[in-house]
């Protein structure tokens, strides 16, 4: 009886599974705080599961998609990087235009995060990314910098892409071994994701959110706009196809994981794997993925910008349009530099709010705002960031 439920488990739906366990999540949540908060590990173990593969699994894929890649393959990353970067300026766009549209005032609070140190300029941000870059390889995949884990997975592909078939053999089984944990770990993501709903639910519940409901609103209805139009026009005009299937499975299959692990480095996995499933090109998306995990940053661009011009608005201060068009660039610029982990973007409000004048001190505030309102804001960016990953791969197939 139990292998028969086991095999029904691992034929079955993966999706269909995930939302029964954010079902449940809710459900047991409700019913009794201290019995739901007692799932907790079952989320935990689930994120870092993913979190310790992904580092191992992008340095593997990539070395050896490079090492192992026939000479005259085209891998597409320049149309991938194209969209990358033109879907994040974009967003930072619509993003002021809903909110000179919409306008919200904070409430600033009493205390500010003090233990919190936000880059202070733009090229505090740049600087931080060529030094990721440059960071030891066995730090870069302990500590998860995955723009150092790209890196060196590169260097090492391009100094092995002479070697034996032998050796080349030996990359693809290591890549074949490293993905196989890999597919373990994403069946158990009804698990994982059960714990997560049931300990964010129980911790959080929903009334702190109703406070800040109009800012959350905005934040949301821009992302969602993001998701459902730009992304949707963007892949129109690459493919001239109907968008919308490819868009659609990517949010259902990618964001809907990627909204609960609140991290762009832990989805890598279900993307690779995704696309995988796309019948998508290896050689490809072993290094758009990851790239994106760590450049394609739509979501993070919005809450920059959203939060900034919140602020603004809430001090009375006037925005033109060349200043409004500065803060899109510094809130891509500064999205690109976000860490692909839960709440990365929040720490780089102040940096953005520096361009109008504002105090650290004000902007810091700010922060504190952001991290309140983190269990939607955060989760709905880090969907639309990796979601978007495997949408723009696919869109230049």
């Amino acid at each position: 009886m139990f292998k028969v439920l086991v095999k029904k488990f691992v034929n079955g739906n993966l999706v269909l599974q995930i939302f029964i366990g954010i079902v449940l999540g809710v459900v047991v949540a409700t019913i009794s705080k201290d019995f739901a908060l007692s799932f907790s590990i079952l989320g935990e173990l689930f994120v870092k599961s993913l979190k310790a593969i992904a580092p191992i699994l992008v340095f593997v894929l990539v070395s050896t998609a490079i090492a192992t890649k026939e000479v005259g393959v085209q891998t597409k990353m320049k149309p991938i990087i194209s969209l990358y970067i033109t879907g994040t300026f974009l967003s930072a766009v619509i993003a002021v235009l809903i909110s000179f549209a919409f306008p919200v005032d904070l409430v600033f609070l009493e205390g500010t995060q003090q233990s919190l140190t936000p880059p202070d300029s733009i090229i505090s941000v740049l600087k931080g990314v060529l030094f990721n870059m440059v960071d030891n390889p066995i730090n870069a995949l302990l500590e998860g910098n995955f723009i150092g884990v790209l890196v060196w997975a590169i260097a090492l592909g391009f100094a092995m892409h002479s070697s034996s078939k032998e050796t080349k053999k030996v990359f693809f089984d290591v890549s074949d071994g490293v993905t196989k944990i890999v597919k373990f770990i994403i069946r158990l993501a009804p698990f994982g994701i059960f714990g997560l709903v049931a300990n964010t639910v129980a911790e959080t519940g929903f009334d702190t959110l109703l406070t800040y409901s109009k800012l959350i609103i905005i934040l949301v209805g821009t992302m969602l706009f993001i998701a459902l139009f730009l992304n949707p026009l963007i892949v129109f005009l690459k493919t001239k196809k109907n968008p919308y299937p490819l868009v659609l499975t990517a949010l259902k299959e990618s964001g809907i994981t990627a909204f609960f692990t609140r991290s762009s480095a832990a989805n890598i996995p279900v993307n690779l794997n995704l696309c995988k499933k796309l019948g998508l090109d290896e050689d490809t998306y072993s290094i758009s993925i990851p790239l994106g995990a760590t450049t394609n940053m739509a979501g993070a661009a919005v809450t920059i910008t959203v939060l900034t011009l919140a602020t603004v608005n809430t001090l009375g201060i006037n925005v033109d349009f060349g200043t409004a068009l500065l803060l899109c660039v510094i809130s891509s610029l500064a999205a690109c530099g976000t860490s692909g982990v839960a709440g990365g973007s929040i720490l780089l409000i102040p940096l953005a709010c520096s361009l109008f004048g504002i105090s650290n001190d004000i902007a810091m505030q700010v922060v504190a705002t952001g991290f309140i309102i983190g269990v939607i804001q955060d989760s709905m960016e880090t969907a639309l960031n990796s979601s978007t990953d495997v949408v723009f791969t696919a869109a230049c197939h």
